[in-house]
């Protein structure tokens, strides 16, 4: 597998993967990383740091934590789990560290909850949220 040049990378989701329905059943192993990840994703305050990111371009701590009301320290903690992960990536501008997706999946994933959320009160034949299946 050839790795996309950074900024190709940082704007693309799985271009090049095979459609839901097509691939194998996942392993055990595949099973436990996927659950894994929605767990790391199944705390707000991450999930509203990645929004807000993502919405931002690129954000620091003391932004991040004055918009979402919290302290800092509780902000770079929440970061350091997101940043294990890959999804973002930082840079470091004097005292400032600015934060930034680079994860291009996890735009489409956020939008794709939203639209889960969204589409709750529809039926399956009515919802409206695009995927590829």
């Amino acid at each position: 597998m050839t790795r996309k040049p950074r900024a190709e990378a940082e704007t693309e989701c799985c271009t090049s993967r095979p459609a839901l329905k097509d691939r194998a059943l996942l392993s055990f192993v595949q099973g436990v990383k996927v659950a894994a990840l929605f767990k790391l994703l199944g705390n707000d305050t991450r999930v509203r740091l990645l929004h807000h990111i993502v919405r931002s371009g690129e954000a620091t701590v003391t932004d991040m934590a004055k918009t979402l009301g919290m302290k800092p320290q509780a902000v770079s903690n929440q970061l350091v789990r997101l940043s294990d992960t890959g999804m973002l990536a930082s840079r470091r501008d004097g005292n400032n560290v600015y934060y930034r997706v680079v994860n291009g999946c996890v735009a489409p994933l956020l939008d794709l909850a939203l639209c889960l959320m969204e589409d709750e009160g529809n039926s399956p034949a009515k919802g409206t949220c695009d995927v590829e299946d």
